[in-house]
């Protein structure tokens, strides 16, 4: 499916991914601090009343964001799309930047910095996945740094193929109107460029069209790296402080040569054209005598004073995109990494970022003297980071060096020593400090053939290192919490498998992508008989919320099974304690919404019988290669209450496969539970008959699990094993007490066959006392069984409801020391209730 998605949508989706977004979870902040009265709100106002007129009655919204994706104004909602836009937040106060709310026009176009249309599946999060959106870049046209986006979007079905036009034409309005609030030497130095190129600029200085018809801004042109746009507007400013006629070449990223012209205007000041030669698009070199079509507007200005104004623009455009691209993920090796990839090249030639190894796992540093390691260092190509030395030796700083007198003060330290290579450069070390604790120390070094730094570069690294410690700070912070939530969430999963012998088993648990903490659990649980319970659940969310909400839903389901209940009975039960626990609870999320399946599986019959709530089926992979998904009533999810729950009994052959899983496994972005579960029957089929269940684990998590995982995944297959018939004597008890001397001798003489000697005496007390209660107290028919497994079990069946107590008698009573006395001579005992009545069973350790 990759190879049909358009590149810069799948470009977008990589951001998402890198961001550790999940399309399943959507959620928009709102801030209540927003200026809805700004210079772009002023004027986009007058088109998009005009606009909003335009589209009344085609069921399409037109939204305006700012340059960092917050919503600043929508119109032209109507219903049916009204509401659909509500549901997702598309409204004024809520940001839909890319790393917000996924690919988006709004928050695309922000960051590919060009016209982008989105539709249907394009969108990353499963929730806009209904719309179709085109959003438009609104630079300003001096300037060229873009002020916001305009966007239309409608519904997927009601999408025309005029949105394109409309919004790039009403982009175009909106930018004539920017530059009429220019000051009027800006307007001035853009009409006198304008007349002089085309000779077709108004009086009033608004934007013209080529003779192609495309609009001449000025800017970089679209579709350049950060760096590019940083090293365009540092030439360009450097051409116009120069004040004379002048062209260079600028070599670019990817392999591209920027050609940069510098004209002098007869109005005063001069202005910047850039060509990109052989770029897609890009048209012959320019001759640097005249104008040309390939040449675009870059930059407008005086001498004198243009380079100290781009200069400081550019500090300001450096604080900016650090707050909007420093601290996306809560990972603090990552955040270390975006401080690098921010200011490298455009304030530093090469940056690394050191912290203390506490830091790392979460923990909080010791103090200056702890060990630090290297997370982040620039590399070769611009804008990109590495982490050289986050497992190898410490790094160490020689007393007196810029990072050593960082770290031991509170400001940051400018240094203009040689480097290690003798060369002269320029060094600002500044301390990562946040909330009074030292993080670790940044490092901004220059070449010597750079601008050395000046005073307000020493100011703007302390801001970008003040900015850049809190948001390391908040992912120690999340690591911390996370690590606490993991050893909560392997706490409460099972260590191992339980000794029994009705099933041999495998088991899986796949963590989320990027260590997210899920609900999803399993068990394996030895039941009376030599039965077996398998149990499989998840809960809703993640986090250490869905992990505590796990634990209690495990723990519940052990004490159920523990009265030996029938599947369907116990998930109503666990259903009950579900409701009843979120009506007590006021505060986090609940339990509600979350899914069971429990199986249990005789070894003897060579039947299991399970229920479900709301969980997936689970698939049966029969002796000869067959794999099939039994037909299971579903039942609801826990927590709705009131709803039944119906169990389903079907034969399983010994050395048959049940596979049960959760939704990670089957499910994904592209991926429909029914496509999955058909997958998963492939997969299975396609396994070497015999295949013992680890190998089966092992097969399905290389073919199934998806890369990167959304969710977490359990996986537990058992292969079942049947208890031979010479392991098992039954026998028919008369209603009379008489008949409980011959049951003494045909249980003697089984265990001497089976070699048990040793327990024939207390196994003849244990079945006469029961088998005489059940004679007297008891309803016929009376059935014994003697069963050789990992212990020894002695059951009694009758049809009587009611179950004996264990008590202490009184010394003036006749009776009630049998149970007393059974219970001291097995390991455990207990009842379980059947559809004909009850079983009393006892289970005594087998002989070493």
């Amino acid at each position: 499916m990759v190879e049909s998605v358009r590149v810069p949508i799948l470009a977008s989706w990589e951001r998402c991914e890198t961001a550790g977004l999940d399309p399943e979870r959507f959620e928009v902040p709102y801030r209540e601090d927003l200026d809805f009265t700004g210079a772009l709100v002023r004027a986009a106002g007058p088109v998009l009343d005009r606009l909003a007129g335009t589209l009344s009655g085609t069921r399409t919204a037109v939204l305006l964001a700012d340059d960092r994706g917050m919503i600043v104004d929508r119109r032209a909602a109507e219903p049916p799309l009204l509401p659909a836009l509500d549901r997702v937040r598309l409204a004024p106060g809520f940001s839909y930047h890319e790393l917000d709310a996924g690919t988006n026009g709004m928050g695309t176009a922000l960051a590919a910095r060009q016209p982008v249309r989105v539709s249907g599946e394009e969108h990353f999060s499963a929730a806009l996945r209904g719309f179709t959106c085109f959003g438009v870049p609104v630079r300003h046209p001096v300037s060229g740094r873009v002020e916001g986006v305009l966007d239309l979007t409608s519904l997927h079905g009601d999408a025309h193929p005029l949105m394109a036009e409309l919004a790039l034409g009403c982009a175009l309005a909106i930018e004539r109107r920017l530059l009429e609030q220019c000051g009027a030497r800006e307007r001035a130095l853009l009409h006198t460029y304008l007349t002089a190129e085309h000779g077709r600029a108004s009086a009033g200085g608004c934007l013209r069209l080529d003779g192609t018809g495309h609009v001449r801004r000025v800017g970089p042109p679209a579709g350049l790296t950060d760096g590019d746009e940083s090293a365009l507007a540092g030439s360009a400013a450097d051409l116009i402080a120069a004040g004379r006629r002048d062209a260079l070449e600028l070599p670019l990223s990817q392999g591209r040569t920027a050609h940069l012209l510098c004209r002098p205007l007869a109005a005063g000041g001069a202005v910047v054209e850039v060509s990109l030669p052989g770029g897609a698009g890009s048209p012959r070199v320019p001759d640097a005598s005249h104008g040309g079509s390939g040449r675009q507007p870059l930059l407008v200005g005086e001498p004198g004073v243009g380079r100290l104004a781009v200069a400081a623009r550019r500090r300001l455009e450096l604080l900016g995109e650090t707050a909007l691209r420093i601290g996306t993920t809560l990972d603090v090796a990552r955040t270390a990494r975006e401080i690098v990839e921010v200011t490298v090249p455009r304030f530093a030639d090469e940056a690394t970022v050191d912290l203390f190894c506490p830091v790392l796992h979460g923990s909080a540093p010791g103090g200056p003297g702890a060990e630090l390691r290297r997370v982040a260092a620039s590399d070769a190509a611009p804008g990109a980071a590495y982490a050289p030395n986050t497992s190898g030796e410490p790094v160490r700083f020689a007393p007196g060096s810029p990072q050593a007198r960082a770290l031991c003060g509170s400001s940051a330290v400018r240094d203009t020593s040689p480097g290690p290579d003798g060369e002269p450069r320029a060094v600002i070390a500044v301390p990562l400090r946040a909330r009074d604790t030292l993080l670790g120390v940044a490092t901004f070094a220059r070449a010597a053939r750079a601008e050395p730094f000046a005073d307000d570069d020493l100011t703007l690294a302390g801001d970008l290192a003040a900015r850049a410690a809190v948001c390391i700070d908040n992912a120690r912070l999340f690591t911390r919490e996370h690590q606490l939530a993991l050893e909560l969430q392997r706490s409460l999963l099972p260590n191992g498998v339980p000794e029994q012998r009705a099933v041999d088993v495998a088991h899986r648990y796949l963590p989320a992508a990027r260590g997210r903490v899920g609900g999803d659990w399993f068990d394996v649980i030895p039941l009376s008989g030599a039965r077996v319970a398998l149990v499989v659940g998840d809960v809703v969310g993640h986090g250490i919320h869905a992990a505590a909400a796990m634990g209690r839903l495990r723990t519940a389901v052990h004490n159920f099974s523990a009265l030996d209940l029938p599947p369907d009975e116990l998930l109503g039960r666990l259903d009950d304690l579900v409701v009843r626990l979120d009506e007590e609870s006021s505060t986090g999320p609940g339990l509600a919404g979350a899914t069971c399946l429990y199986a249990v599986y005789d070894p003897v019959t060579r039947r299991c019988r399970l229920a479900r709530a709301g969980h997936l089926p689970p698939a049966l992979l029969a002796p000869d290669g067959g794999v099939c998904f039994p037909d299971l009533p579903a039942g609801p999810p826990l927590g709705l209450g009131g709803l039944p729950f119906e169990a389903a009994e079907f034969p399983v052959p010994e050395g048959s496969g049940l596979v049960l899983y959760t939704n990670g496994l089957i499910e994904g972005r592209h991926l429909d539970p029914d496509t999955g579960m058909r997958r998963l029957g492939r997969a299975l089929a396609a396994l070497p008959r015999d295949s013992p269940p680890e190998e089966v684990c092992a097969a399905l998590e290389a073919a199934l699990r998806p890369a990167p995982c959304a969710d977490d995944v359990v996986l537990l297959v058992a292969r079942t094993r049947s208890l031979d018939e010479a392991q098992v004597a039954c026998w028919d008890v008369a209603d009379d007490p008489a008949a409980v001397s011959a049951l003494r001798s045909a249980i003697t003489h089984r265990l001497r066959d089976w070699g048990l000697d040793e327990l024939a005496f207390t196994t003849e007390l244990i079945a006469s006392e029961l088998i005489t209660n059940a004679i007297r107290h008891g309803a016929g028919p009376v059935q014994a069984r003697l069963l050789r497994d990992r212990a020894l079990v002695f059951e009694v069946a009758d049809a009587s409801g009611t179950s004996p107590r264990l008590r202490r008698a009184a010394n003036t009573d006749e009776g009630g020391r049998g149970i007393f006395l059974v219970a001291q001579l097995c390991r455990r005992w207990g009842t379980r209730y059947t559809e004909r009545g009850k079983v009393i069973w006892t289970e005594q350790q087998l002989p070493a």
